[in-house]
């Protein structure tokens, strides 16, 4: 059922983002546009949301969902609605508008999902810790003091 909901909520951000751009600019057929917006939100939920999206994380997800779109709704546009010059630059505009909203799709996702919770393996870089060591430069003046000072410490 969760999976359904999400399918729904960006089933109707890319076909309103699809039937806006491409309609306006194109005058293309309304079916052609849901089956454009159907597709194209079916490959972006299974290869960003359920593959990138739990390997590797938020940033990288949008990032590949905005190659994803771009390419699907050029590829698929060019096919349902003719080849032109038009079609490459409301399919990047269309995917751009689409990148926008993936990040608060991906934060519902991580938020609705505990299976996607355990597999975080993109948090390692978030978990670094600065290193401790005793100071290698000691100016010649200090050097007698900072000499003293070790040995009272042992």
């Amino acid at each position: 059922m969760k999976h359904l909901k999400i399918l729904g909520i960006k089933f109707i951000v890319i076909t309103v983002t699809v039937l806006s751009l491409f309609g306006i600019f194109n005058h293309a057929y309304f079916g052609n546009l849901l089956l454009i917006g159907l597709m194209t939100t079916l490959i972006s939920y299974v290869v960003g949301d359920m593959l990138i999206l739990r390997k590797f994380g938020n940033v990288a997800a949008s990032v590949s969902d905005f190659i994803l779109a771009f390419f699907s709704y050029w590829v698929l546009a060019s096919f349902f609605i003719g080849h032109s010059e038009a079609i490459m630059v409301t399919s990047l505009a269309a995917a751009f508008f689409t990148a926008c909203v993936e990040p608060f799709l991906h934060g519902y996702i991580l938020n609705e999902f505990d299976n996607f919770k355990g597999e975080r393996d993109y948090e390692a870089f978030g978990q670094l810790q600065t290193e401790f060591s005793e100071e290698l430069d000691v100016p010649e003046r200090d050097k007698q003091d900072y000499l003293k000072h070790k040995e009272d410490k042992d």
